[in-house]
């Protein structure tokens, strides 16, 4: 019991390497076929919302698509009982998108019937979810990923003080402007001031007087500096990241990456990481 336990654990411990650890040759050729796959499929997808393309190769595409449904069908599963902890994964944001872009297929051959048109089209759609796996697969974003993570915090106060600010501006335009220049209620006021501050202006409210226009004046220069302010929390949280530090070494319980690459346990399940020696 116990030999068939170790070459149980083996075996899973050798699906994990080839599909999360991506700095190994296994893996990386793993990771550039399943890309080729994702992105050949996103291909299909559309291809097969052209009308004229669908009515001359629907069959050739409905094969295609299915080919490529069985094919995550299972990857996903292998992601499932190569982890240490399968929730993890089912429920973490990467395994939804898996999930996502594979039971559409399922589903539409049990929803047939005409009056299912739309929801058979939505379904169709969520397929294209399959595109943003993509992302998951480049070591580049994983360091994104990481400085996004890191400065969380600072953008979720940055967007509050976005938020206060745009609700001043809307009622302070509300006050200035009132009903008859187009600001009927706060909520509309407060929707120019998000329009302006993003500096998209479509146009459709416009303030008449002077007062007004040298508010929206500096609304619209307000809007240009706080561009900067996201973009400066995040590449100061990137540049604090060391190299060593990007490896995509993925933690088999928790699926955290980032890992140095001579670290042997988990930084935030304490897990222990699989030696790196045997990849």
């Amino acid at each position: 019991m116990r030999s068939q336990t170790q070459n149980r654990a083996a075996w899973r411990d050798t699906v994990y390497r080839v599909i999360f650890e991506a700095d190994t040759p296994i893996g990386k050729a793993f990771d550039i076929l399943l890309v080729i796959s994702i992105i050949l499929s996103v291909l299909v997808v559309m291809l097969d919302s052209v009308a004229s393309i669908h009515a001359q190769w629907s069959k050739t595409l409905f094969y295609l698509e299915w080919m490529f449904t069985i094919i995550f069908s299972l990857e996903y599963a292998a992601r499932v009982v190569s982890v240490t902890k399968p929730s993890g994964y089912i429920f973490s944001f990467m395994g939804v998108i898996d999930l996502l872009s594979t039971i559409p297929s399922y589903i539409a051959l049990f929803v047939n019937a005409p009056t299912y048109a739309l929801a058979l089209r939505l379904l169709r759609l969520l397929r294209i979810f399959r595109v943003l796996k993509l992302a998951y697969y480049l070591e580049e974003s994983a360091v994104m990923a990481q400085a996004l993570a890191a400065s969380r915090r600072k953008l979720l106060v940055f967007l509050f003080t976005i938020l206060l600010l745009v609700m001043i501006l809307g009622t302070l335009m509300f006050a200035v402007e009132g009903p008859e220049n187009g600001y009927t209620s706060i909520p509309k006021s407060i929707y120019w001031a998000v329009v302006t501050l993003t500096t998209v202006g479509y146009g459709d409210i416009a303030p008449k007087t002077p007062l007004g226009q040298a508010i929206a004046s500096i609304v619209m220069i307000l809007g240009y500096a706080i561009i900067a302010v996201p973009t400066g929390i995040v590449t100061v949280e990137m540049a604090r990241s060391h190299a060593k530090q990007n490896i995509v070494i993925a933690c088999p319980r928790c699926m955290l990456e980032g890992h140095a690459r001579d670290a042997i346990y988990c930084r935030r399940c304490g897990e222990p990481l699989l030696p790196h020696d045997q990849k």
